[in-house]
């Protein structure tokens, strides 16, 4: 199943004919998409922030996304769901087939992605973006009310990736 539209929609359709392709949803009939799904995969290596990941996990459901850029503030792997290399559809293929076929490991993935961005309110994220600064200037930091849990992260199990 793919959501949105845009710009690639073409070739997208033909690279994928036996998907059902809904176009785009907002609102409740969004949330109603998100909720019927057993996994969130994201292949784009350009994301920065990752709401449609914050989404996917909001809503309880593992993500499958590449080591690159927002999804590594949110994806744990191992933990609520999995980072594969950027560019590899081998790799994306892998990880969506392994949670599939381990049922038990897509529920304990599924139990941990609503806890894993309940703290990350606008409020939260802009704190942390404003912390960011203040390091970067040499400025102390505020204590932050967000759990550490829930605090930006780049973990990638092995290192960070090639090309990063």
């Amino acid at each position: 199943m793919v959501v949105g539209d845009g710009p690639v929609r073409r070739a997208v359709t033909a690279a994928l004919p036996g998907a059902v392709f809904l176009g785009e949803r907002h609102g409740k009939q969004l949330a109603r998409v998100y909720a019927s799904l057993d996994l969130f995969v994201h292949t784009g290596p350009y994301e920065t922030f990752g709401q449609t990941l914050q989404e996917a996990l909001a809503s309880g459901v593992p993500v499958v996304a590449p080591a690159v850029g927002g999804p590594m503030d949110l994806v744990r792997s191992g933990t609520n769901g999995q980072l594969v290399p950027a560019g590899d559809p081998a790799a994306v293929a892998g990880a969506v087939a392994g949670l599939a076929g381990d049922r038990g490991r897509l529920g304990r993935y599924a139990g941990a992605a609503r806890d894993s961005v309940a703290g990350r309110t606008w409020a939260a994220v802009g704190d942390a973006l404003i912390d960011h600064y203040r390091a970067v200037r040499g400025e102390p930091v505020s204590e932050s009310a967000e759990p550490a849990a829930n605090r930006p992260t780049a973990s990638y199990p092995g290192g960070v990736p090639t090309g990063w």
